[in-house]
């Protein structure tokens, strides 16, 4: 395992020299994640959806536990496939709250199966779930130069994750606050918030740069 040594801006000196953001500590498998995973844009409903209801069973624990039990959560939901999970029931509840391998919380686990079924709703109104989200990505404004440690200890949530998270209620979702919401759009790229210096930054913003939205759709509510 590498020894990580804290720096004082919010990231950490690896062994390799490489520079990163500190939350990811010294754990391999939490430090695949920032390198690779945190902050790539996707377009894939079904990845979407599984990060939505990740962040939901992550709330009042670590993400680091989450990530540990994900191949678990895949397994126990098929996949989290929309479509296979807006089919689960009672019994699949039951069976879910007995697996030892997620977190066994009931009410998380009628929030995804629930917002499964939200969300095929949603992609079949807008054409995709991946549509509807994205066009609820931050055009910039507010968002500082320099992003630094201080900058993302101040913002839980966003203006941006605040609409996005009303308009996923009113359309039924559950487990999705605004606070849960941030974590949700910093994971997935809507937002770069690798502290400035990071090693994954640029390659980040690369890839935010490449990414082809999907169509957007209207807001609900919009006339």
């Amino acid at each position: 395992m590498d020894h990580e040594h804290p720096l004082a801006d919010g990231l950490v000196r690896r062994d390799d020299g490489t520079l990163g953001c500190a939350w990811h500590g010294a754990d391999p498998l939490y430090r695949r994640y920032h390198d690779e995973e945190w902050g790539r844009p996707s377009g894939d409903d079904d990845r979407l959806f599984e990060k939505l209801c990740l962040e939901g069973f992550q709330a009042g624990l670590s993400w680091l536990t989450i990530l540990r039990k994900r191949e678990a959560f895949r397994e126990a939901f098929e996949g989290f496939s929309i479509d296979r999970v807006a089919r689960m029931g009672e019994a699949d509840v039951d069976r879910l709250v007995a697996d030892p391998g997620i977190v066994r919380h009931r009410g998380k686990i009628v929030s995804a199966i629930n917002n499964a079924r939200r969300a095929a709703e949603i992609r079949q109104a807008h054409g995709s779930l991946a549509a509807f989200l994205w066009s609820f990505e931050p055009d910039g404004t507010g968002r500082p130069d320099v992003v630094d440690v201080a900058f993302l200890r101040a913002t839980p949530s966003s203006a941006a994750s605040t609409r996005l998270s009303k308009a996923l209620k009113k359309a039924g979702f559950s487990f999705v606050g605004p606070t849960t919401v941030y974590a949700f759009m910093q994971s997935m790229g809507f937002v770069n918030d690798h502290v400035e210096g990071c090693s994954a930054r640029q390659s980040c913003e690369a890839a935010r740069a490449a990414f082809v939205r999907p169509a957007r759709s209207p807001h609900p509510g919009d006339a």
